[in-house]
């Protein structure tokens, strides 16, 4: 203890040396946290946070190699890869991805050096939570924390007026909790006024709908009850179990699924009305205990950011296999939780993200985090079943569910580009959603804020998010029970199975109905695949596991050739599963003047082509990504090459031709020296000789080529009568730009 402590001691002095010596080297960080309307003056400043007025944050380290975390998680997820779906642990993760030992322990010194309190810290070695003052933070951060009058909402807000800063030796990815300009809200919507309710099948009070009545429709068997499996969920506010209670006394029913509520930040778990509304937990329990009601536990992750909680579900003991979140928020930077969300699908987690409640999206729309490519993005619909407690009958578009084209931009991922070409409203650029839906339609019964329940009043996709997470559970009871891998982040399975032969089997195609982008045949932005047909999807994503398919890689994957140059890459490919089809490859993302073949264009389950690239001295210098698509009946496998074109090196060549001379002696002869200037070389060249013997002189016309550099000289030797007789050697020095030159002629006397 004490040898730990002197330790310590040293590092906070070092590092309280370091700041000191390093401060005009602060460094950026990776995530950006201003808000624009601070910077524009849609928001007017308000005046100062309070000096003395202490915040928690979370100082957020950045993942190492991103590169190969990306590769792993496309090969965990790759039918044909032998990695797929072999998941990691949290400590396998952090070893292979996480930041280091030693950089963490610098951050943890370098914020107690800094004056803040450590108060957490976490496994990954990702979050590191903190306490201080705000003026503690300003000078930290070398920023100012400022008020300032929120553009569309009748409150004030703080944030940062700058990019923060920190003296470390290495850049952090993100400080969470330096604003509150969005705050987190609900996906869960009252039914407007003069709007009937429409339930009339439910099995709850006022024919509403039970979460039960939800299983009945979506899987509609007794099997399975997500036995052994656990589900976490997403919330900003904590709840008052005895509304749970309520609900199940009220429904009839018996709750035996322990709940466990965790403060993943110190934020209360408790919530009493009207101090706090638990509105939206209850439904989350509720949907997901409805679909699931034998699930090992249900554990609801309670914060104030989306670093505490994200982190602590990917980083729980043991983790939850199924999480739903239900809030949607507007970051500073959407791309703040990605590596949460790849340390989910890394570890074998899938997250169900509520697609929102304002129809079709906008640009301007805040739905984040639904858009995002590591979660399944999950839309509304109109359910009708065929009686209180009965199977599906039909269902249409919910008119308030989310969906559309990435507001945030996210770039379309490899799992929905085949897709995407086949939906007339869908991007080709962008992310599309949602990826499924379920019912969300103002039909569902509600017990909430220790008040009277209430039935066919609220509606959102925060009940359709927790439906699906608990419906997972089901598929991983059954895939355990199968001796087969658990299904992890489940989007490149769903994409597969709504591009074959089994979709209609496996999904409730979706085809009426409008969120303002219509519900079409396949995949549409309203209702994404559809919802689950019973227990055939249970069985086609567990099918899925074993699919035979092929895999593409590149080698080497990224090729730099200069202008004028040529360079190659194989792409091969591996088949699982008894795959043994014949694979065609093309290539696209070659910019003008680059020219790619493919040799052969078409392998077998297991083989090589060959990709040369030829670039042409007009091609533009800069970086480009080649994809190489390899397709074989419904499967379509896509590997990137990264091309740098660059400038061929700077310079010139000299060169004499002939480059030996006979000469008797009292004569002359004469060579040619040319030089020849690449990569923008624009100098003059100044000739001269030496290394020749006494008696022989050697002149040059000219002596100097003129700029750019490129051109001829006539060498002249003339031989006097007493030289020695034999071979010689004659220097040729060419400076050029302060680049010197040499090439030789031999020189041989006669008699």
């Amino acid at each position: 203890m004490t040898r730990r402590f002197v330790t310590s001691l040293f590092t906070v002095f070092m590092l309280a040396s370091v700041v000191s010596i390093c401060y005009a080297q602060s460094q950026p960080l990776l995530t950006h946290h201003v808000r624009e309307v601070t910077l524009d003056g849609q928001a007017r400043s308000a005046g100062r946070l309070p000096a003395e007025q202490r915040m928690r944050l979370v100082l957020v380290l950045p993942l190492h190699d991103q590169a190969g975390l990306d590769q792993f998680l496309k090969d965990l997820y790759n039918p044909s890869s032998r990695s797929y779906r072999q998941y990691i642990t949290v400590d396998e993760f952090t070893r292979m991805f996480g930041p280091s030992q030693q950089d963490y322990d610098t951050v943890v010194g370098w914020a107690e050096a800094k004056g803040f309190t450590v108060v957490g810290t976490s496994r990954n070695r990702r979050n590191v939570d903190v306490t201080g003052s705000v003026a503690t933070i300003d000078t930290a951060f070398h920023l100012n924390m400022g008020l300032y009058q929120h553009p569309t909402e009748n409150r004030t807000f703080y944030a940062p007026d700058r990019e923060p800063t920190v003296d470390l030796p290495f850049r952090l990815w993100h400080i969470a909790g330096l604003d509150n300009y969005s705050i987190p809200h609900t996906t869960v919507i009252h039914i407007p006024q003069g709007v009937t309710p429409q339930a009339t099948t439910g099995s709850c009070p006022s024919q509403s709908f039970c979460g039960s009545d939800m299983r009945a429709a979506y899987y509609g068997g007794t099997a399975l009850t997500g036995h052994g499996q656990s589900v976490g969920l997403l919330e900003y506010a904590g709840t008052d179990l005895t509304d749970l209670d309520t609900y199940f006394t009220n429904a009839g029913q018996t709750n035996n699924v322990p709940i466990t509520l965790l403060s993943t930040d110190g934020t209360s778990t408790s919530c009493t009305y009207p101090n706090c509304d638990d509105l939206e937990q209850t439904i989350d329990m509720t949907q997901a205990l409805g679909m699931a009601p034998g699930l090992a536990s249900l554990v609801m992750y309670v914060g104030s950011t989306d670093a505490a909680i994200f982190n602590a579900m990917a980083t729980a003991d043991p983790l939850n296999a199924q999480l739903s979140s239900s809030w949607t928020w507007s970051p500073a930077d959407p791309g703040t939780d990605n590596p949460y969300f790849q340390e989910f699908a890394a570890q074998g987690q899938n997250l169900f993200q509520a697609a929102g409640d304002g129809g079709a999206w906008s640009s301007s729309s805040t739905i984040y985090p639904a858009d995002n490519l590591f979660l399944t993005s999950v839309g509304g619909t109109d359910l009708e079943t065929s009686s209180p407690g009965g199977p599906w009958s039909s269902e249409t578009a919910w008119a308030d569910g989310g969906g559309g084209i990435s507001p945030d931009h996210f770039a379309i991922p490899f799992w929905q580009t085949t897709t995407a070409s086949g939906c007339s409203n869908c991007s080709n650029t962008y992310r599309n959603g949602p990826d499924v839906a379920a019912n969300a339609n103002f039909t569902f019964y509600v017990c909430a804020d220790q008040s009277a329940c209430t039935a066919n009043m609220w509606g959102g996709t925060s009940f359709a998010a927790p439906m699906w997470a608990g419906y997972l559970a089901l598929v991983n009871q059954q895939a355990v029970a199968e001796s087969k891998p658990t299904l992890g982040f489940i989007n490149p399975a769903l994409y597969d199975i709504g591009l074959s032969s089994s979709y209609d089997a496996d999904f409730h195609d979706i085809t009426t109905g409008s969120n303002g982008d219509p519900a079409t045949t396949g995949y549409d932005l309203a209702t994404g695949w559809g919802s689950p047909n019973g227990s055939g999807l249970v069985s086609g994503l567990i099918t899925s596991v074993n699919a035979p398919g092929f895999g593409l890689t590149a080698s080497p994957t990224a090729v730099s050739v200069t202008q004028g140059g040529s360079g190659t890459s194989t792409i091969s490919s591996t088949g699982t599963n008894g795959f043994d089809s014949s694979i065609s490859l093309s290539a696209t993302g070659q910019p003008a003047g680059v020219t790619v073949v493919l040799g052969p264009k078409s392998i077998s389950g297991a083989g090589t082509s060959t990709m040369t690239i030829t670039v042409a001295s007009s091609a533009a210098v800069g970086t480009y990504r080649i994809k190489v698509t390899g397709t074989s009946g419904g499967i379509t496998e896509i590997v990137t090459v990264t091309l740098t074109v660059g400038k061929p090196p700077s310079g010139y060549t000299i060169s004499a031709s002939p480059s030996s001379l006979s000469i008797a002696r009292g004569s002359s002869g004469t060579s040619t020296i040319t030089t020849v200037v690449s990569g923008g070389f624009d100098s003059s060249i100044s000739l001269s000789a030496t290394g020749y013997p006494e008696g022989v002189t050697v002149a040059f016309s000219p002596a100097t080529i003129k700029a750019p550099g490129s051109g001829t000289s006539t060498m002249k030797v003339t031989v006097g009568k007493g030289v020695a007789l034999g071979d010689h050697t004659i220097t040729i020095n060419a400076t050029g730009a302060g680049v010197p030159r040499t090439t030789q002629v031999t020189l041989d006397v006669l008699n």
